[in-house]
């Protein structure tokens, strides 16, 4: 065959040219919506309407994220976060700032960083032997609200906080445990003020010799822990003031309406009030300067 034939051959073949269907033939004339973060100052143009206008803000309305733009007269109009705008002639999909999502990354991180007591979370920190300096506070509500706040930070340390079930014989609590050097026994007693009887023990248990130097004793106003619990987290202004001759745990479930009939009930209503702390932020500063105060005393080298 002459090469006159081939090439009239191929022009036959090739008569309808390349094939129409290869590459993106469905793109629209101006081209594929690119993503791009709405940024504050960024100008577009929504498709729809025409408005242009510079991204004064995105927030969620409605259940949906929008975009406010603001044209050069002031004047804002909000817009749904997404597809349906033009830059410079140019299809985009508008997406959530990436300042901003960056910046609620880095706060969520943070956060998880903290423990409950605001001190810096160590991770994967190796079991620690118990320290022989100890923590002892009145009794189970007491621990379970120290644990909950301060416990990472007390596993860290190696601390371990005891019950003493009341303070009515604290001088006997301390000469058993025996404090000394390198062996500190922190103290925490409730409705410690001036005229108690908790004030007169705790007086004369500061000075029981030979331990006096290795002991802490502090104490918070409050009648029982749970008045440490800031009263907004149960709804309330202030902790109601119970009348003399009522058990004060009883007239507070009375006033909040809750069961109080057996200990069971007693017991509940502290899972409740427990149950509202998250962190720190949750209890008066008058326990958490007590608490952290003994926890400097016996981590003291």
């Amino acid at each position: 065959m002459s090469a006159n034939s081939t090439s009239t051959l191929a022009q036959v073949t090739d008569r309808y040219g390349r094939d129409v269907l290869s590459g993106d033939w469905k793109a629209p004339p101006k081209g594929r919506s690119t993503p791009l973060a709405a940024e504050r100052g960024v100008v577009v143009e929504d498709v729809e309407t025409g408005w242009v206008g510079a991204v004064v803000r995105v927030e969620k309305a409605g259940g949906i994220l929008v975009v406010h733009l603001e044209d050069r007269r002031g004047r804002t109009r909000a817009f749904p976060l997404g597809p349906g705008f033009h830059v410079d002639g140019r299809p985009v999909t508008l997406t959530r700032p990436q300042a901003a999502a960056d910046a609620r990354l880095s706060a969520a991180r943070a956060a998880a960083s903290r423990t409950a007591s605001g001190s810096r979370a160590v991770a994967d920190a190796p079991a620690r032997v118990a320290s022989a300096s100890r923590i002892f506070v009145e009794g189970r509500h007491d621990a379970e609200l120290v644990e909950k706040v301060w416990g990472h930070d007390l596993r860290i340390e190696g601390v371990v906080v005891e019950m003493l079930d009341g303070v009515d014989d604290l001088e006997a609590a301390i000469r058993d445990f025996a404090p000394g050097p390198g062996r500190r026994m922190g103290v925490l007693v409730d409705h410690l003020v001036a005229g108690t009887k908790e004030t007169r023990v705790v007086d004369a248990a500061s000075r029981l010799h030979p331990f006096a130097p290795h002991v802490l004793i502090v104490g918070h106003p409050y009648v029982d822990v749970w008045q440490s619990v800031r009263p907004e987290r149960l709804g309330m202004e202030r902790w109601p003031v119970i009348p003399r001759g009522t058990s004060w745990k009883h007239g507070i479930c009375a006033h909040l309406g809750w069961a109080h009939d057996e200990q069971a009930d007693i017991a509940r209503a502290w899972k409740q009030i427990l149950g509202t702390v998250r962190t720190y932020a949750d209890l008066e500063p008058s326990l958490l300067g007590r608490v952290e105060e003994l926890i400097d005393f016996v981590t003291a080298p």
